[in-house]
């Protein structure tokens, strides 16, 4: 009797853990984060869509880019092992097989898909699928080729306000592509930030993250200055073409401003605490703009 309760206790605890280790495949936080961005592009094209629709849309775009994020595991599974904060991932430590991980990652992309191309367009699956593919096979392995590993990555992840629009009117029209643009531009700073903060830990796997040879240099806080820059202007897109009203063109220039003066104290100063501050930075940034825009809509 006791050994029967132990085994289910046991297996219980298995269950959670293999749970748990899905769920963290899955890079939650991450994948909300884009299907949010898809949720602004559907709303400020469609401003009277229901939250079926906006849920609906998120879910789809929540699922293909956790498929595409199990893809980046899959391939990175040895490197992860490398660097500290991956080391804990479900793949290197066992946790979830590759074949396991690869079903999770089938199943999620497909059902993402279909749930874009059946409740939308074919046209919104198409360029999720292109997402998928783009992030999953084609940024994942440039990471240890070439810094223009950041580019590339840079397009699956501005697509997300694009894919939300076109699932909304059915076109790839000139606001798709300014959503597109202010999301594809923040993703330098957003990333070179980042990249500031763990080149140590990249170095130690292979990627080349930052845009510059020495990495954490004058040159490279330059280069973020200059992208956080043409945000500014981009910003107000949005305005000029009638997607939104004054009051967001002003929190966006706002911020904008807020977000650049970060990249000079980087200049001055070229350390990790300010890199980390950009970092912080950006999170907020995109969210705030994104947000003022569909208040401004609706």
């Amino acid at each position: 009797m006791i050994t029967d309760r132990s085994e289910s206790v046991v297996s219980l605890a298995s269950t959670a853990e293999k749970a748990s280790a899905y769920f963290k495949l899955l890079k939650f936080r991450l994948s909300f984060t884009v299907a949010f961005s898809s949720a602004i592009g559907y709303i400020l094209g469609h401003p009277g869509g229901s939250w079926i629709q906006i849920a609906l849309v998120m879910l789809g775009g929540l699922m293909v880019t956790g498929a595409a994020n199990i893809v980046n595991q899959i391939l990175e599974k040895d490197l992860d092992k490398l660097m500290r904060r991956t080391a804990n991932r479900p793949l290197p430590t066992n946790t979830l097989s590759v074949t396991e991980a690869a079903i999770y990652g089938v199943l999620l992309g497909v059902g993402g898909l279909l749930i874009l191309g059946s409740f939308f367009n074919m046209l919104t699956a198409a360029i999720a699928l292109l997402s998928l593919i783009l992030y999953g096979f084609i940024y994942t392995p440039l990471k240890r080729i070439s810094p223009i590993n950041v580019f590339v990555g840079a397009i699956p992840g501005a697509l997300p306000p694009l894919i939300g629009w076109v699932a909304a009117t059915g076109v790839v029209g000139v606001e798709a592509w300014i959503l597109f643009g202010i999301q594809f531009i923040w993703q330098f700073p957003h990333f070179w930030a980042i990249a500031w903060v763990l080149d140590d830990d990249y170095k130690r796997a292979g990627f080349k993250m930052l845009p510059m040879e020495g990495g954490k240099n004058l040159k490279t806080a330059i280069q973020i200055m200059i992208y956080t820059l043409v945000l500014i202007p981009l910003s107000l897109l949005p305005l000029q073409f009638g997607m939104t009203g004054t009051t967001s063109a002003l929190i966006a220039v706002i911020c904008g401003v807020l977000f650049l003066a970060q990249t000079f104290h980087l200049m001055r100063t070229c350390t990790n605490k300010a890199a980390m501050n950009i970092m912080f930075g950006s999170f907020l940034y995109l969210p705030i703009v994104q947000i003022a825009f569909v208040l401004d809509k609706i």
